[in-house]
């Protein structure tokens, strides 16, 4: 898979999909490696899922679901962003890392107008 360029489909109302906004990307792989499919079912069957997979059914993304943002890909995002142009997954990533922190400074700035009892 090293340089090749694939089609992942995306499945709707995940991490990934609400990322990319859609359910077809096309990623870039730099590695060989791949999930060792008599472990699949052991996986979704767990906290983790599945949430991306090639045309061959292949898994290329796994979430915990219920996390803020906790995602692993078989491709790197870092390697088609640019200056000035994040990869979808990065971007998504920093606005979910600016939302925890604006709840967290909330919840403190609450924590201090309301009075002890």
């Amino acid at each position: 898979m090293v340089g090749e360029s694939q089609t992942i489909r995306v499945v709707p109302e995940t991490i990934a999909f609400q990322a990319y906004g859609k359910d077809s990307i096309v990623e870039k792989f730099q590695c060989n490696y791949g999930l060792n499919e008599k472990y699949r079912n052991d996986l979704n069957d767990g906290r983790l899922k599945i949430t991306g997979f090639d045309v061959d059914g292949n898994a290329r993304i796994i979430e915990l679901p219920h996390h803020r943002f906790y995602i692993a890909t078989l491709y790197l995002p870092q390697i088609s962003s640019e200056p000035g142009t994040a990869h979808s997954l990065i971007l998504s990533f920093v606005r979910s890392v600016i939302e925890f922190k604006n709840l967290k400074l909330h919840i403190k700035f609450n924590e201090k107008r309301t009075p002890n009892k």
